[in-house]
Protein backbone atom coordinates (compact mmCIF):
# COMPACT_ATOMS: atom_id res chain seq x y z
CA UNK A 1 0.00 0.00 0.00
CA UNK A 2 1.33 3.43 -0.93
CA UNK A 3 0.74 6.09 1.72
CA UNK A 4 -0.10 9.56 0.46
CA UNK A 5 1.45 12.40 2.44
CA UNK A 6 -0.74 15.28 3.53
CA UNK A 7 -0.22 18.55 1.69
CA UNK A 8 -2.09 20.49 4.38
CA UNK A 9 -1.44 20.01 8.09
CA UNK A 10 -4.54 21.63 9.60
CA UNK A 11 -8.32 21.76 9.33
CA UNK A 12 -10.48 24.81 10.01
CA UNK A 13 -13.36 24.31 12.44
CA UNK A 14 -16.51 26.42 12.12
CA UNK A 15 -18.78 28.24 14.52
CA UNK A 16 -22.26 29.32 13.47
CA UNK A 17 -22.18 30.65 9.88
CA UNK A 18 -23.33 34.24 9.43
CA UNK A 19 -23.30 34.92 13.16
CA UNK A 20 -19.54 35.25 13.71
CA UNK A 21 -19.96 38.73 15.23
CA UNK A 22 -22.26 37.25 17.87
CA UNK A 23 -20.02 34.32 18.83
CA UNK A 24 -19.07 35.84 22.16
CA UNK A 25 -22.74 36.26 23.11
CA UNK A 26 -23.63 32.79 21.82
CA UNK A 27 -20.85 31.38 24.00
CA UNK A 28 -22.79 32.40 27.15
CA UNK A 29 -25.66 29.87 26.74
CA UNK A 30 -23.17 27.31 25.40
CA UNK A 31 -21.00 27.70 28.51
CA UNK A 32 -24.07 27.41 30.71
CA UNK A 33 -25.11 24.19 28.94
CA UNK A 34 -21.63 22.69 29.29
CA UNK A 35 -21.51 23.69 32.96
CA UNK A 36 -24.91 22.13 33.69
CA UNK A 37 -23.97 18.96 31.76
CA UNK A 38 -20.64 18.52 33.58
CA UNK A 39 -21.93 19.37 37.06
CA UNK A 40 -25.12 17.34 36.53
CA UNK A 41 -23.29 14.18 35.52
CA UNK A 42 -20.72 14.64 38.30
CA UNK A 43 -23.62 14.99 40.75
CA UNK A 44 -25.20 11.75 39.50
CA UNK A 45 -21.87 9.93 39.92
CA UNK A 46 -21.32 11.40 43.40
CA UNK A 47 -24.84 10.51 44.60
CA UNK A 48 -24.60 6.91 43.34
CA UNK A 49 -21.11 6.45 44.83
CA UNK A 50 -21.96 7.86 48.27
CA UNK A 51 -25.43 6.34 48.71
CA UNK A 52 -25.22 2.58 49.50
CA UNK A 53 -28.91 2.05 48.69
CA UNK A 54 -28.15 3.06 45.07
CA UNK A 55 -25.53 0.34 44.55
CA UNK A 56 -27.99 -1.62 42.43
CA UNK A 57 -27.84 -2.64 38.74
CA UNK A 58 -30.13 0.15 37.50
CA UNK A 59 -28.00 2.84 39.13
CA UNK A 60 -24.69 1.23 38.19
CA UNK A 61 -25.79 1.40 34.55
CA UNK A 62 -26.87 5.00 35.16
CA UNK A 63 -23.38 5.80 36.47
CA UNK A 64 -21.94 4.35 33.21
CA UNK A 65 -24.27 6.65 31.26
CA UNK A 66 -23.18 9.64 33.33
CA UNK A 67 -19.48 8.81 32.80
CA UNK A 68 -20.04 8.53 29.04
CA UNK A 69 -21.94 11.84 28.91
CA UNK A 70 -19.20 13.50 30.95
CA UNK A 71 -16.58 12.23 28.50
CA UNK A 72 -18.59 13.48 25.50
CA UNK A 73 -18.89 16.95 27.03
CA UNK A 74 -15.18 17.17 27.80
CA UNK A 75 -14.25 15.96 24.26
CA UNK A 76 -15.85 18.90 22.50
CA UNK A 77 -15.48 21.60 25.18
CA UNK A 78 -11.93 22.81 24.23
CA UNK A 79 -12.58 23.30 20.51
CA UNK A 80 -16.11 24.74 20.90
CA UNK A 81 -15.10 27.35 23.47
CA UNK A 82 -11.84 28.00 21.62
CA UNK A 83 -13.86 29.07 18.56
CA UNK A 84 -16.56 31.07 20.35
CA UNK A 85 -14.20 32.78 22.82
CA UNK A 86 -10.90 33.18 20.97
CA UNK A 87 -11.73 32.41 17.32
CA UNK A 88 -9.19 29.55 17.38
CA UNK A 89 -10.39 27.66 14.32
CA UNK A 90 -7.27 25.73 13.33
CA UNK A 91 -6.81 22.14 14.48
CA UNK A 92 -3.99 19.80 13.48
CA UNK A 93 -4.80 16.56 11.69
CA UNK A 94 -3.61 14.34 14.53
CA UNK A 95 -5.56 16.35 17.12
CA UNK A 96 -8.65 16.19 14.89
CA UNK A 97 -8.35 12.43 14.39
CA UNK A 98 -7.89 11.95 18.14
CA UNK A 99 -10.95 14.05 18.92
CA UNK A 100 -13.18 12.21 16.42
CA UNK A 101 -11.96 8.86 17.81
CA UNK A 102 -13.14 9.79 21.32
CA UNK A 103 -16.39 11.42 20.12
CA UNK A 104 -17.44 8.40 18.05
CA UNK A 105 -16.17 5.88 20.60
CA UNK A 106 -18.12 7.51 23.44
CA UNK A 107 -21.22 7.97 21.26
CA UNK A 108 -21.36 4.27 20.41
CA UNK A 109 -20.52 3.39 24.01
CA UNK A 110 -23.57 5.42 25.07
CA UNK A 111 -25.68 3.42 22.63
CA UNK A 112 -24.41 0.20 24.28
CA UNK A 113 -25.13 1.55 27.77
CA UNK A 114 -28.69 2.45 26.75
CA UNK A 115 -29.13 -1.10 25.45
CA UNK A 116 -27.79 -2.45 28.77
CA UNK A 117 -30.28 -0.27 30.65
CA UNK A 118 -33.10 -1.63 28.47
CA UNK A 119 -31.98 -5.16 29.36
CA UNK A 120 -32.00 -4.14 33.03
CA UNK A 121 -35.62 -2.94 32.75
CA UNK A 122 -36.56 -6.11 30.83
CA UNK A 123 -35.17 -8.39 33.56
CA UNK A 124 -36.67 -6.26 36.36
CA UNK A 125 -40.18 -6.35 34.87
CA UNK A 126 -40.31 -9.66 32.97
CA UNK A 127 -38.05 -11.79 35.21
CA UNK A 128 -38.25 -10.11 38.65
CA UNK A 129 -37.50 -13.29 40.63
CA UNK A 130 -34.23 -13.80 38.73
CA UNK A 131 -33.16 -10.13 38.74
CA UNK A 132 -30.55 -10.40 41.49
CA UNK A 133 -29.07 -13.64 40.13
CA UNK A 134 -28.84 -12.42 36.51
CA UNK A 135 -27.55 -8.88 37.05
CA UNK A 136 -24.76 -9.49 39.54
CA UNK A 137 -21.90 -7.01 39.95
CA UNK A 138 -19.68 -9.35 37.94
CA UNK A 139 -22.21 -9.53 35.10
CA UNK A 140 -22.58 -5.74 35.07
CA UNK A 141 -18.79 -5.32 34.95
CA UNK A 142 -18.56 -7.73 32.02
CA UNK A 143 -21.36 -5.92 30.17
CA UNK A 144 -19.53 -2.62 30.69
CA UNK A 145 -16.20 -4.01 29.46
CA UNK A 146 -17.85 -5.68 26.45
CA UNK A 147 -19.56 -2.39 25.53
CA UNK A 148 -16.28 -0.47 25.81
CA UNK A 149 -14.40 -3.15 23.87
CA UNK A 150 -16.92 -3.11 21.03
CA UNK A 151 -16.76 0.68 20.70
CA UNK A 152 -12.96 0.86 20.78
CA UNK A 153 -12.53 -2.05 18.34
CA UNK A 154 -14.94 -0.55 15.79
CA UNK A 155 -13.69 3.06 15.99
CA UNK A 156 -9.94 2.32 16.32
CA UNK A 157 -9.35 1.92 12.52
CA UNK A 158 -10.99 5.28 11.64
CA UNK A 159 -8.09 7.66 12.49
CA UNK A 160 -5.67 5.45 10.52
CA UNK A 161 -8.04 5.26 7.56
CA UNK A 162 -8.20 9.07 7.53
CA UNK A 163 -4.48 9.59 8.15
CA UNK A 164 -3.49 7.88 4.89
CA UNK A 165 -5.33 10.49 2.79
CA UNK A 166 -4.09 13.76 1.35
CA UNK A 167 -6.20 16.85 2.11
CA UNK A 168 -5.36 19.27 -0.67
CA UNK A 169 -8.69 21.03 -1.29
CA UNK A 170 -10.90 22.88 1.15
CA UNK A 171 -9.93 22.34 4.78
CA UNK A 172 -13.08 23.85 6.34
CA UNK A 173 -15.22 21.62 8.55
CA UNK A 174 -18.90 22.36 9.22
CA UNK A 175 -18.79 21.91 13.00
CA UNK A 176 -16.82 23.11 16.00
CA UNK A 177 -15.36 19.63 16.40
CA UNK A 178 -14.26 16.75 14.16
CA UNK A 179 -16.51 13.96 12.87
CA UNK A 180 -15.42 11.09 10.61
CA UNK A 181 -18.24 11.52 8.08
CA UNK A 182 -17.22 15.14 7.57
CA UNK A 183 -13.43 14.87 7.60
CA UNK A 184 -13.42 12.08 4.99
CA UNK A 185 -15.24 14.34 2.50
CA UNK A 186 -12.23 16.71 2.49
CA UNK A 187 -9.87 14.00 1.25
CA UNK A 188 -8.43 14.21 -2.26
CA UNK A 189 -8.89 10.48 -2.82
CA UNK A 190 -11.46 7.72 -3.18
CA UNK A 191 -13.34 7.55 0.15
CA UNK A 192 -15.56 4.58 -0.74
CA UNK A 193 -13.87 2.28 1.81
CA UNK A 194 -14.33 4.87 4.59
CA UNK A 195 -17.95 5.44 3.63
CA UNK A 196 -18.75 1.71 3.58
CA UNK A 197 -16.94 1.06 6.86
CA UNK A 198 -18.63 4.07 8.49
CA UNK A 199 -22.05 2.75 7.43
CA UNK A 200 -21.13 -0.72 8.73
CA UNK A 201 -20.17 0.76 12.13
CA UNK A 202 -23.43 2.72 12.41
CA UNK A 203 -25.59 -0.28 11.43
CA UNK A 204 -23.73 -2.70 13.74
CA UNK A 205 -23.96 -0.37 16.73
CA UNK A 206 -26.78 2.17 16.61
CA UNK A 207 -28.86 0.07 14.21
CA UNK A 208 -28.59 -3.19 16.15
CA UNK A 209 -28.86 -1.51 19.57
CA UNK A 210 -31.98 0.48 18.67
CA UNK A 211 -33.71 -2.64 17.31
CA UNK A 212 -32.83 -4.62 20.45
CA UNK A 213 -34.10 -1.78 22.66
CA UNK A 214 -37.36 -1.73 20.67
CA UNK A 215 -37.62 -5.52 21.04
CA UNK A 216 -37.00 -5.26 24.81
CA UNK A 217 -39.78 -2.72 25.20
CA UNK A 218 -42.13 -4.87 23.12
CA UNK A 219 -41.59 -7.71 25.61
CA UNK A 220 -41.87 -5.30 28.55
CA UNK A 221 -45.16 -3.88 27.24
CA UNK A 222 -46.56 -7.37 26.71
CA UNK A 223 -45.68 -8.30 30.31
CA UNK A 224 -47.06 -5.04 31.73
CA UNK A 225 -50.39 -5.43 29.89
CA UNK A 226 -50.79 -8.89 31.40
CA UNK A 227 -50.70 -7.43 34.93
CA UNK A 228 -54.23 -7.32 36.38
CA UNK A 229 -53.85 -4.27 38.62
CA UNK A 230 -53.87 -0.89 36.84
CA UNK A 231 -51.81 0.62 39.68
CA UNK A 232 -49.13 -2.05 39.27
CA UNK A 233 -49.10 -1.55 35.49
CA UNK A 234 -48.51 2.18 35.88
CA UNK A 235 -45.87 1.57 38.54
CA UNK A 236 -43.98 -0.82 36.24
CA UNK A 237 -44.15 1.57 33.27
CA UNK A 238 -43.08 4.51 35.41
CA UNK A 239 -39.73 2.82 36.09
CA UNK A 240 -39.07 2.94 32.32
CA UNK A 241 -39.94 6.60 31.65
CA UNK A 242 -36.47 8.00 32.39
CA UNK A 243 -34.80 5.42 30.17
CA UNK A 244 -37.24 6.01 27.30
CA UNK A 245 -36.48 9.75 27.52
CA UNK A 246 -32.72 9.04 27.46
CA UNK A 247 -33.15 6.79 24.40
CA UNK A 248 -35.13 9.44 22.51
CA UNK A 249 -32.68 12.20 23.50
CA UNK A 250 -29.76 10.17 22.17
CA UNK A 251 -31.04 8.41 19.04
CA UNK A 252 -33.19 11.18 17.55
CA UNK A 253 -30.42 13.78 16.99
CA UNK A 254 -27.81 11.10 16.15
CA UNK A 255 -29.95 9.57 13.38
CA UNK A 256 -30.96 13.06 12.19
CA UNK A 257 -27.33 14.20 11.91
CA UNK A 258 -26.29 10.99 10.11
CA UNK A 259 -29.12 11.39 7.59
CA UNK A 260 -28.23 15.05 6.95
CA UNK A 261 -24.52 14.25 6.43
CA UNK A 262 -25.17 11.36 4.05
CA UNK A 263 -28.31 12.36 2.16
CA UNK A 264 -29.14 15.99 2.98
CA UNK A 265 -26.74 17.76 0.63
CA UNK A 266 -29.34 20.47 -0.03
CA UNK A 267 -30.03 21.10 3.68
CA UNK A 268 -29.04 24.59 4.88
CA UNK A 269 -25.62 24.67 6.52
CA UNK A 270 -27.14 26.18 9.65
CA UNK A 271 -29.33 23.06 10.07
CA UNK A 272 -26.20 20.85 10.09
CA UNK A 273 -24.53 23.06 12.69
CA UNK A 274 -27.56 23.18 14.99
CA UNK A 275 -28.11 19.40 14.68
CA UNK A 276 -24.44 18.90 15.53
CA UNK A 277 -24.79 20.87 18.77
CA UNK A 278 -28.06 19.08 19.64
CA UNK A 279 -26.43 15.68 19.01
CA UNK A 280 -23.48 16.24 21.35
CA UNK A 281 -24.84 18.69 23.91
CA UNK A 282 -28.47 17.80 24.58
CA UNK A 283 -28.09 14.19 25.86
CA UNK A 284 -25.34 15.03 28.42
CA UNK A 285 -27.32 18.12 29.45
CA UNK A 286 -30.75 16.51 29.78
CA UNK A 287 -29.99 12.99 31.08
CA UNK A 288 -29.02 14.12 34.63
CA UNK A 289 -32.08 16.41 34.73
CA UNK A 290 -34.45 13.66 33.55
CA UNK A 291 -33.09 11.08 36.00
CA UNK A 292 -33.03 13.57 38.89
CA UNK A 293 -36.66 14.55 38.28
CA UNK A 294 -38.09 11.09 37.49
CA UNK A 295 -36.07 8.86 39.88
CA UNK A 296 -37.27 9.30 43.45
CA UNK A 297 -34.17 7.86 45.13
CA UNK A 298 -31.82 10.22 43.26
CA UNK A 299 -34.19 13.18 43.67
CA UNK A 300 -34.41 12.63 47.43
CA UNK A 301 -30.64 12.26 47.79
CA UNK A 302 -29.96 15.41 45.76
CA UNK A 303 -32.58 17.37 47.71
CA UNK A 304 -31.03 16.18 50.97
CA UNK A 305 -27.55 17.24 49.82
CA UNK A 306 -28.72 20.74 48.87
CA UNK A 307 -30.76 21.16 52.06
CA UNK A 308 -27.72 20.37 54.19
Amino acid sequence: MILIHNSSSTFLLSGIPGLESLHLWISIPLCFMYLVAILGNCMILFVIKTEPSLHEPMYLFLSMLALTDLGLSLCTLPTVLGIFWLDLREIGHDACFTQLFFIHCLSFLESSVLLSMAFDRFVAICRPLHYASILTNTAIGRIGLASLGRSVALIFPLPFMLKRFSYCGSSVLSHSYCLHQEVMKLACADIKANSIYGMFVIVSTVGVDSLLILFSYTLILRTVLSIASKTERLKALNTCVSHICAVLLFYTPMIGLSVIHRFGKQAPHLVQVVMGFVYLLVPPLMNPIVYSVKTKQIRDRVTRAFCH
